[in-house]
This record gives C-alpha cells, sequence and structure tokens, in this order.
C-alpha cells in the first residue's frame, strides 16, 4: 500500500515542483515504484518531466470531474519505476466545477484510491494556493512536506499553512501528519540562509528534514529539459540532496534505502 505525500505551501516560488519532480524521481531511482501526480493547473510538474500539457487527452481533472479511471491516464516516464498522473490548464476550472459535487473534499483521495496499492509512493504537487485541489490533496495524504526557502520572508504564510493543516486534521483527515519542513534554495555564502536554517530550526525544531536543499544550476536547468536532475546530471548537488531527502524519508518510515545494490547513484 503505497504512502501518499502532498508537497504544499500556498507560497509561490518556494520549490514545490522541483521537490516534487526530484523527490519521486529519487524514490524511483532507489527502486521503489512512485507516483508523480500534478495537482496544479500550472502543470509545471508535467512539463519538467517531459510532457507538453497541452497534448495531454487525459489528466486529473478528467479524474476529478469526470471520474475518469486513473490509470487511463497515468503516463509512464522516462525514469524507470516513475509514472507521472498529469495535468493541464482545464484544472484551472475544476475547483467551481466541484463545489456543489457532494463530498467534494474526497474527490482526490477516492481517485487515488484506484491506485495507490500499485505504488511505494505516491508525490501530489499542489497548487501555490489554499483552495479546494489542494484540501483534496491534503485530504487525500498520509503526510505533508512544506518547503521553505532560505530568504528573507520564510516564515510568512507559514503559519496560514500550518492553521488549514489542522483544520484538515481536524475535519477531513485525522490521519495526516507533518512529514517535515524542507529548507530549499540555501546558498552557503550568504549569513541571511544561515540566519534562516537556525530561525525555522529553532520555532520548529524535530519537524525540519536534515537534508538542506541548495541552490544549484543543474536542478534550475534539469526541467528546460523536461528531466528530473538526477536524469540531467546525478553527480552535481542538486541531485545528492534530492537522493539524500528521499534517503531521510525512507528511514524515517522505516523502509528499505535501496531494494537492491543496483540502486547506487
Amino acid at each position: 500500500m503505497g504512502k501518499i505525500i502532498a508537497i504544499a505551501n500556498q507560497k509561490g516560488g518556494v520549490g514545490k515542483t522541483t521537490t516534487s519532480i526530484n523527490l519521486a524521481a529519487s524514490l524511483a531511482v532507489l527502486e521503489h515504484k512512485t507516483l508523480l501526480v500534478d495537482a496544479d493547473p500550472q502543470a509545471n510538474s508535467t512539463s519538467g518531466i517531459g510532457f507538453d500539457p497541452r497534448a495531454i487527452k487525459s489528466s486529473v481533472y478528467e479524474c476529478l470531474v469526470n471520474d475518469l479511471d486513473p490509470r487511463d491516464a497515468i503516463q509512464p516516464t522516462e525514469t524507470p519505476n516513475l509514472d507521472l498522473l498529469p495535468a493541464h490548464i482545464d484544472l484551472v476550472g475544476a475547483e467551481i466545477e466541484m463545489i456543489n459535487m457532494e463530498e467534494r473534499e474526497f474527490k482526490m483521495m477516492k481517485m487515488l484510491a484506484e491506485v495507490k496499492d500499485d505504488y511505494d509512493f505516491v508525490i501530489i504537487d499542489c497548487s501555490p494556493s489554499l483552495g479546494l485541489i489542494t484540501i483534496n490533496a491534503l485530504t487525500a495524504s498520509d503526510s505533508v512536506i512544506i518547503p521553505v526557502q532560505c530568504e528573507y520572508f520564510a516564515l510568512e504564510g507559514l503559519g496560514k499553512l500550518l492553521n488549514t493543516i489542522k483544520i484538515v486534521q481536524s475535519r477531513l483527515n485525522t490521519a495526516l501528519e507533518i512529514e517535515g519542513i524542507l529548507l530549499t534554495m540555501y546558498d552557503v555564502r550568504l549569513r541571511l540562509s544561515n540566519q534562516v536554517v537556525e530561525e525555522v530550526r529553532t520555532h520548529f525544531a524535530d519537524l525540519v528534514f536534515d537534508t538542506i536543499i541548495q541552490r544549484n544550476t543543474r536542478l534550475s536547468e534539469a526541467p528546460s529539459f523536461g528531466i528530473s536532475v538526477i536524469m540531467h546530471d546525478a553527480s552535481c548537488k542538486g541531485a545528492i540532496n534530492y537522493l539524500n531527502l528521499a534517503r531521510e524519508i525512507l528511514q524515517k518510515n522505516g523502509m528499505a534505502i535501496e531494494k537492491s545494490q543496483t540502486a547506487t547513484v
């Protein structure tokens, strides 16, 4: 039975999509069958893993609104063990169309229940908002990873997100846990980056991952090639950071870090 992890923060530009793509690819490289779900109308996870959102015929939208079987929308990617449930721009209208539906907050949970047993992990890339689709993702998930960038306004809006998570925990998904807070865009040369790390660790202690995602040119380049950073340059800092994050999550969940000795990067 697969573990479902949402990557959420209503603040844009914190590394949600970068984390979704590269964590999913890292888990896949470590031989854990993984599904990446693009739940953002911008469809950046879809294009970032090598698909043209305009050419997508069946997507998350059809699964949520028209009850399409997700297996009819899932696409295999170039990365072994990694599949994608893509998005396209129509997802923008899904929230309006879902408003009058019964149990509208549970649509994604029902959708993913169809396929979660086929995977070890399901990673959901959430949109930068706390709208109905993000609430659906949190309701469907076992846990949530919150990316926080090492910049001046790092903690801005974090309280609002944590409050939303509490509401979801109390009303919709009592089993939802915080998998961890992930520090992203860390620049070792900047005093500010170190101050933010210190501040977040002081406030949230054990909730913060040991792994920190550093700023890295290869990490920024990879989406333009439609591949994860691991496929782009497995030896770069960005790839090593995300592989370390994947290993930390596997360890935390008591799972084998590598299923066989062949999965060494």
